[in-house]
């Protein structure tokens, strides 16, 4: 189903109170313990987070963030009253609080004032080991007309939460790769805050491959006119994983643009005695009265390789100006195109590799924008073992 908005006639809403609404506090005990019914959990299998949401999981361990960075860029291990922190936002849901509340130390990468950072900088989170609860925070902060590429290599397993923060300067740019591809048991759920000075740029893509239970909630916030975020992200779920991706596009300043391209497939065993795999996105954007000239649209597309799997997808729109350039929203899930394979197939290709070929090009526009080569490469990689996973089931 396809959705395009422009015009004046441009409200719509998921909910009855703006998004922008929502109630945020570093305060764990601020938080009611989620339930089943509430909006931003209803998808969420809480049973399965090993009581991150409900303060049973106490941190009994540490994560650890390994930072491998041009000499010209500072990395700062700092405590909670560290005054920088929570710069870019505001922990929005219970698990994240409590991940403010209990992280033992946070880190700080800082890209100074007007350099250029060609090498990406690489940060590597390893979780805190098996049957181990742990809590982190991580910041980076692009100064003003600085420019670096950074990839977030989340690794390991046990039970990890975290807050990661961009602060992005008035015109700086930063581009982030944040790839979980982790233990088959690790539960991690992660809130990202992104706060975007005048003119500044952030190009953020998400990858969700390994883990039991990854959920990202992403919130952008517009600190000046003329901000431009891009907000990718790609996900490959097999049977036992729950893949959740929940973002808000929040256009409080004039003149700014927002893209989001998020595209996800799903596949298992009919025989496989694990839950099926489940992924959820949900892409809330909010056009404040004061956004006039805003320019979004947001994709999410999803493609279904077994029976029982389930992609649920949801993008909204609330809009209080009719002063914009446009916005709009598709999303789409379904299983193979029988018009592409007979293409393929009447070609001479067979079926296996006819399927390959879909998937690889499904993917291939996301792969294609990481500005990383060995990333890219190792995601085509990764793609390629999850289809043969598919071929042999």
């Amino acid at each position: 189903m396809t959705t395009s908005l422009s015009g004046t006639n441009l409200t719509e809403a998921a909910e009855s109170i703006n998004k922008g609404t929502q109630f945020t506090s570093f305060d764990v005990d601020a938080f009611e313990v989620p339930h089943g019914r509430d909006e931003i959990w209803r998808f969420t299998p809480l049973r399965r987070l090993r009581g991150l949401h409900d303060g049973s999981a106490v941190a009994d361990a540490a994560a650890t963030i390994e930072v491998s960075a041009d000499a010209a860029v500072r990395t700062e291990t700092v405590a909670r009253g560290d005054d920088r922190l929570g710069a870019a936002g505001v922990p929005a849901d219970r698990v994240a609080a409590q991940a403010f509340s209990a992280f033992r130390e946070a880190t700080v990468v800082t890209v100074p004032k007007g350099a250029s950072i060609e090498e990406p900088i690489t940060i590597t989170v390893t979780g805190p080991g098996s049957g181990a609860t742990a809590y982190g925070h991580l910041q980076l902060r692009a100064e003003e007309l600085s420019r670096a590429t950074v990839v977030i290599d989340v690794r390991g397993s046990g039970t990890y939460a975290d807050n990661v923060e961009f602060v992005v300067g008035d015109a700086a740019q930063l581009t982030v790769v944040w790839l979980a591809e982790a233990a088959a048991d690790l539960v991690h759920v992660s809130m990202h805050h992104a706060a975007l000075g005048k003119d500044a740029v952030l190009r953020h893509t998400a990858v969700q491959l390994g883990g039991e239970v990854v959920r990202l909630t992403g919130r952008v916030r517009f600190d000046g006119p003329g901000g431009d975020a891009e907000l990718l992200g790609l996900y490959f779920a097999d049977d036992g994983q729950h893949l959740e991706s929940r973002l808000l596009v929040d256009h409080s300043q004039p003149n700014c643009r927002s893209n989001v391209l998020y595209k996800g497939a799903l596949q298992g065993d009919p025989d496989s005695a694990l839950p099926d795999a489940h992924t959820v996105w949900v892409g809330d954007v909010l056009i404040r009265a004061a956004g006039v000239g805003t320019d979004t649209f947001e994709v999410n597309r999803n493609l279904v390789l077994a029976d029982g799997a389930r992609a649920d997808s949801i993008p909204n729109l609330e809009i209080e100006t009719g002063e914009i350039i446009q916005a709009g929203h598709a999303s789409a899930t379904g299983r193979f195109d029988d018009l592409q394979l007979f293409y393929l197939q009447a070609r001479g290709i067979p079926e296996k590799q006819a399927r390959r070929l879909i998937v690889r090009g499904f993917f291939g526009e996301i792969i294609a924008k990481i500005p990383v080569p060995f990333i890219q490469e190792r995601l085509s990689e990764a793609v390629e073992r999850e289809l043969a996973v598919t071929e042999n089931n």
